[in-house]
């Protein structure tokens, strides 16, 4: 197999070198490219008949091969087009994925780390972002906006390191997560509900949890005549927007200007009358603008990684404080513990059975965020599972200066605690 690899690497480099010399596009100088790769493996080929390298047992499967490398995706081909792959890593030279178990396999055809470099190059090419040794680490939306890189190179990994992440879900709806046990019905219609409101949540969990599905839902359980301005760092989210849009960041220049960073997207939009802020993923000074959106009147909804609806609310105020506006921690819990209505906190099966496509995500508590007589944080679980499988059940708590609020924006006869007995079904 050393043999095979070695003489694929030679071949590989000595197209990319006749490609070079006579300028051809590799993309849009198809039948060029053919001429050329088939040159390449027949100059090989009477090497080999003389001795100086190990002859091809396949000719024509190597000129395919290579093609597929220097026009399109390499040993990455395949698996890219393969709808059942969520995620795929590049380690070096290895590359493994997720198959539609959740188990991560190795891919069977050898790559080398120079192949899987421009591979990465190649993905970025149609991005205005690209890695090197001055942006060293860089996310960036490639495949036509269906999958989400994050690629980093020495010096700040030893090797190129990098996951590629398809968007599975486009669009889904509260009710798309019921029917797959990723909620109960009752907790879906209350959802909903607060979604009527401009209300302020927070979605929590580990990465690849479905924070950003249930965060998808969400939205378009929400009313038509809300404007929603959405900010992320790299866009994930998909919904239709009635009235509002999307913005992504962007990073410095080759000459470090023109970054426009998630706090400085939430500050944009502020000024854009938007009934709801909606933040992709929080992590840093951008939380801190969550405060003044509180400020403004406006809802808010975001999604933190943490381990529980508690930890989330933790994570919430450390982010605030790294911007640095010298802000007291105290001041800045008070302002989230007084305007925060609820975290919605979603967990994984780390370990799928066999007959069971695809990993497990539901949510295992839905926490109101009730006015603290402390400094600190007070909760009310209002849905909870045990564990991953369980049920999803209410608590018996209903919230009533939450749940006042929200009955104001449902149709008549329809009440919180009538969807919460299960009396009222708004789905």
């Amino acid at each position: 197999m050393s043999l095979r690899v070695d003489a694929y690497d030679a071949i590989r480099r000595d197209v990319l070198g006749r490609i070079e010399r006579r300028r051809l596009r590799a993309e849009g100088d198809l039948d060029e490219v053919r001429v050329e790769v088939q040159r390449a493996v027949d100059e090989y080929q009477r090497r080999a008949h003389l001795g100086d390298e190990v002859p091809l047992s396949d000719p024509t499967q190597m000129i395919e091969r290579v093609l597929r490398s220097v026009t399109d995706f390499g040993p990455l081909t395949e698996l890219l087009a393969r709808r059942d792959v969520e995620e795929i890593f590049i380690e070096g030279p290895r590359v493994s994925y997720l198959d539609s178990f959740g188990r991560l396999r190795g891919l069977t055809t050898p790559t080398s780390e120079e192949e899987n470099s421009q591979i990465i190059d190649r993905l970025l090419a149609t991005t205005e972002r690209q890695v090197n040794a001055k942006h060293p680490i860089v996310q960036a939306r490639v495949l036509q906006g269906t999958a989400r890189l994050t690629v980093a190179i020495p010096p700040v990994a030893d090797q190129i390191s990098a996951t590629l992440r398809r968007y599975t879900v486009r669009y889904v709806t509260l009710d798309d997560l019921v029917r797959r046990d990723s909620l109960s019905r009752p907790a879906a219609g209350f959802l909903w509900a607060a979604m009527q409101l401009r209300s302020r949540m927070t979605v929590s969990g580990e990465p690849g949890a479905g924070k950003t599905t249930l965060l998808a839902a969400l939205l378009a359980a929400g009313p038509s005549s809300h404007c929603v301005r959405c900010c992320e760092e790299i866009r994930e989210l998909a919904v239709p927007i009635t009235h509002g849009g999307y913005y992504e960041v962007r990073p410095a220049t080759l000459d470090g200007t023109g970054e426009i960073s998630l706090r400085d997207l939430i500050k944009f939009v502020l000024a854009m009358r938007p009934d709801r802020i909606v933040c992709g993923e929080v992590r840093g000074a951008e939380a801190f603008e969550l405060t003044r959106a509180v400020n403004a009147g406006c809802g808010f909804l975001c999604t933190v990684h943490a381990n529980s609806a508690p930890e989330a609310l933790n994570a919430l105020v450390n982010a605030a404080l790294m911007a640095g506006e010298n802000v007291a921690e105290r001041v800045v819990r008070k302002v989230f513990s007084e305007s925060l209505d609820l975290v919605v906190h979603v967990d994984r099966d780390d370990q799928p059975t066999e007959g069971r496509p695809g990993i497990r995500r539901q949510v295992m508590e839905i926490t109101a965020v009730v006015p603290a007589l402390t400094d600190d944080f007070t909760v009310e679980p209002i849905f909870r599972r045990q564990a991953l499988g369980a049920p999803l059940e209410w608590t018996g708590t209903c919230p009533e200066g939450l749940a006042d609020r929200i009955d104001r924006t449902l149709p008549e006869g329809m009440t919180v605690r009538g969807i919460l007995e299960g009396r009222c079904d708004p789905l």
